[in-house]
């Protein structure tokens, strides 16, 4: 335990860790760490726990291949369904749902490498929409954008973007051949110059180290990201990691605890596959995250906000905008 409590003390007074510094947390005791992690997640950002909710806003047809995805052209998998860009009161009346019930940023999620520039000006009138009819947050994942339509998006209402970097620029070759780690890079640097906070993590298990993963998360917080996805691969039939073990809840417990370190203010977030877990994440809640997507995933189903409501108060967290 010395070890890392010299750790915390150095986040406490405003330090931040290297890599050499965090990589023996691999091997630390996983209650200790777990624990430590808790005490740094309330340090840095007391009892907020930041919810949102997603909607798929464009389905299938993707022209990428990032293996892990049902949705992609490349692979045949049981999500045989595909749709153009929703209708702005189909994304309003979801948005309005999530709002009644507490939820206070929802995200619109496109397949596809990019939005056209005219769904992009369709999406616009969609959150202007939100805005004006729900008052919940806006956050978009619309593929890789410029700064110039980030601008727009921003002007129409949205707050946040997510791009996931998926895991580290070592390993993401082996995860994607149709687009770059550096593409990905730009896009998040181009949000941050249209005024939009950015979002970004990964997805655990695909094949990748915890190495993968550190540096996955210290590119993150080089980039200014203060939302991190933690993403629990669902091994679905017909992509190329079918076969893949699914994490363990200790595994991924590790892993939120060791992000926890890395970027100590950040809304840690447990995302896709969090159902996955025997307790649907409510030992990750007590070693380190504070921050979920609830209800259903994209091709996934989920957890719903009724039992994440009462989960977070039952731990004794607020939901507020992170």
């Amino acid at each position: 335990m010395g070890n890392i409590r010299e750790l915390q003390e150095r986040l406490y007074a405003g330090g931040l860790l290297t890599k050499a510094e965090v990589m023996p947390l691999i091997k630390a005791p996983l209650e200790e760490l777990c624990q430590a992690a808790d005490e740094i997640r309330a340090h840095f950002c007391g009892n907020r726990f930041d919810l949102c909710t997603i909607i798929n806003g464009k389905c299938g047809r993707c022209s990428e291949d990032c293996k892990y995805c049902a949705q992609s052209v490349h692979y045949t998998t049981a999500c045989g369904e595909s749709y153009p860009l929703l209708s702005t009161e189909k994304i309003v009346a979801q948005a309005k749902h999530n709002a009644a019930q507490g939820v206070l940023r929802y995200s619109i999620v496109t397949s596809g490498r990019r939005l056209s520039e005219a769904e992009v000006e369709q999406v616009c009138e969609s959150i202007r929409a939100v805005r004006r009819e729900a008052g919940i947050e806006v956050c978009v994942s619309f593929g890789l954008l410029g700064e110039a339509d980030f601008k727009k998006l921003k002007e129409a209402g949205a707050s946040r973007v997510h791009c996931n970097l998926e895991s580290s620029a070592r390993y993401f070759t082996s995860v994607c051949t149709t687009h770059t780690y550096a593409d990905k890079i730009e896009t998040l640097r181009a949000a941050k110059r249209a005024g939009l906070s950015i979002c970004s993590g990964g997805i655990m298990g695909l094949g990748e180290t915890m190495e993968d993963r550190i540096d996955m998360v210290l590119t993150a917080r080089e980039l200014g990201v203060k939302s991190v996805p933690v993403n629990v691969l669902n091994p679905i039939p017909g992509t190329p990691y079918e076969k893949n073990s699914v994490l363990t809840n200790d595994e991924v417990r590790r892993i939120v605890a060791v992000f926890r370190f890395i970027i100590p203010d950040a809304s840690i977030r447990l995302a896709g596959g969090r159902g996955l877990l025997g307790d649907k994440g409510e030992r990750c809640f007590a070693g380190g995250a504070n921050a979920a997507i609830s209800g259903d995933m994209l091709t996934t189903a989920g957890i719903t906000v009724e039992t994440d409501m009462a989960l977070i108060e039952k731990m004794g967290y607020t939901v507020v905008k992170g």
